[in-house]
């Protein structure tokens, strides 16, 4: 008879080792390897069992199938990032920081379609029931005809949802909060979350209802457990945010039936998360145009073009190793981006303290957010403020190139909207390239290379010093003594 084995598997990325060792060689974390057992498969092995299966049929490419049918949230962002609804027989995971929202949210949609008509089912493994009831007071939500219950078992979950003939929505919060006691695992470690996320989705496919699944995430805002419950579900989204900020931005990284990398934009108020329908507006509510360090981005993040604030500060260092702090962006870009302005344009930034924030709590990961980010650079650096009018995107190359970005009409027509009068973007390439539309009331400036975009700054840098000496004291009466006397 086979021996049953053990084996280690890593509770952050879900890497599996033969051997306990400190150190996971899938993710770099230290002591996240747990030990599971693994039953060896007695009698003969799955390729002799291989047989009295159904042929599959194979399709061509040609062909339309009608789009998927969607039970719609009444919550317009929310709709938005799921690509016009929830899905039928879809499995959704939500993932964000504790206390970001995620409950909140979810439990406004639950109500929404649940005062709809449609039978929805709302399974806490975290909180009470009297708890979610206390939330949906606060909400207003309290006569909303939502089914509400507190389990963990999911031998109790699933018999309950297969007795559910009608339900067109079930969440559950959170999944690593559930337990099979066919395992010998803890609740929340790899083997528990797969096991209980599958059989949730194997479920659901076959019963019909849509499912939102939420998880953990970890210090670093990744998911908790393993990576592999990403693959298992039809869309995830992330909360992202700080619980100290009023905004809350909700981002789709993975989509079966929608956009990827679609955003949409909740503030959080006494009544809940409320929808901004207007990002840009919001973003750039509190901007002071005059003040130096100061550019304005226009970015895409997903299929909506959002405008955001990127701010600079530049500081003497008071010790041997200067300081970068980045809030939004990507440190090491930043880096890059500096070396580029030093080398390609003579600047000298490295022996300050440099501080960039995206205004707004929205985090920035397109390449094009580079042009906006050297303006504001330049400025803080020149201490010239930037043009209140203008608007700044495009890729900053090693040799300080600039270079083309996507959506360059879908930018500009967003800032048009908000009233910006100008616009510095990548030049245009000379063979097939396509120049934007032309936008009443928005001037455009194209570009080619970093320095044409330090050259103003600096030239009214130079001219700002030499208004300043010669409104010295004394400066008239020296020019007067080295003339001579008259005559």
């Amino acid at each position: 008879m086979a021996k049953d084995r053990t084996r280690y598997v890593c509770q952050a990325c879900g890497a599996v080792f033969p051997k306990w060792q400190g150190r996971c060689d899938g993710c770099g974390e230290w002591n996240t390897l747990s030990e599971e057992a693994v039953e060896t498969p007695r009698g003969p092995g799955p390729a002799a069992r291989a047989g009295g299966g159904r042929r599959v049929e194979f399709v061509g490419l040609q062909g339309e199938a009608p789009p998927p049918a969607r039970i719609p949230t009444e919550l317009a962002e929310l709709d938005r990032v799921l690509g016009g609804g929830i899905v039928p027989a879809s499995a959704v995971l939500v993932g964000g920081d504790p206390g970001i929202g995620k409950s909140t949210i979810l439990l406004q949609a639950a109500a929404r379609i649940a005062t709809a008509g449609r039978r929805t089912l709302y399974i806490s493994g975290e909180e009470a029931v009297e708890q979610v009831r206390l939330r949906a007071r606060r909400l207003g939500l309290e006569t909303a005809p939502l089914a509400l219950a507190a389990a963990t078992a999911l031998r109790d979950i699933v018999a309950s949802l297969e007795q559910e003939r009608e339900a067109a929505l079930v969440i559950i919060d959170s999944i690593q909060t559930l337990w099979l006691d066919a395992l010998d695992s803890a609740p929340g470690t790899v083997a528990q979350v797969r096991t209980c996320a599958a059989e949730l989705i194997r479920l659901a496919k076959s019963r019909g209802f849509a499912l939102v699944l939420v998880g953990h995430v970890t210090k670093e805002g990744t998911l908790a457990g393993p990576r592999v419950l990403e693959h298992m579900v039809d869309a995830t989204l992330y909360f992202e945010g700080d619980r100290g900020h009023q905004f809350r931005i909700l981002r789709a990284v993975k989509n079966r039936f929608g956009a990827t990398d679609e955003i949409g934009v909740f503030e959080m108020t006494e009544r809940g998360l409320v929808e901004v329908l207007n990002p840009s507006a919001l973003f750039l509510a509190e901007r002071r145009g005059n003040v130096a360090g100061s550019a304005v981005f226009a970015g895409i993040e997903g299929t909506r073009p959002v405008l955001v604030e990127v701010q600079a500060l530049l500081a003497p260092s008071a010790g041997g190793s200067p300081r970068r702090q980045v809030v939004g962006w990507d440190s090491g870009r930043l880096a890059m981006l500096m070396a580029v302005l030093e080398a390609r344009c003579g600047m000298t930034l490295g022996m300050n303290d440099v501080y960039l924030n995206i205004a707004g709590g929205l985090r920035i990961a397109e390449p094009a957010a580079d042009l906006a980010v050297a303006a504001a650079l330049v400025s803080a650096a020149t201490d010239r403020p930037t043009d209140p009018g203008m608007v700044y995107f495009g890729e900053v190359g090693l040799s300080g190139e600039i270079r083309q970005v996507s959506q360059a009409e879908a930018r500009l027509r967003e800032a048009q909207k908000l009233g910006f009068t100008a616009a510095t973007l990548p030049r245009r390439l000379a063979r097939g390239g396509r120049a934007p539309a032309a936008l009443d009331g928005l001037r455009p400036t194209e570009i080619g290379h970093i320095a044409d975009l330090v050259a103003p700054f600096a030239a009214r840098a130079e001219r700002r010093a030499g208004r300043a000496e010669a409104a010295k004291p004394g400066a008239a009466k020296a020019e007067a003594v080295e003339a001579g006397p008259a005559g």
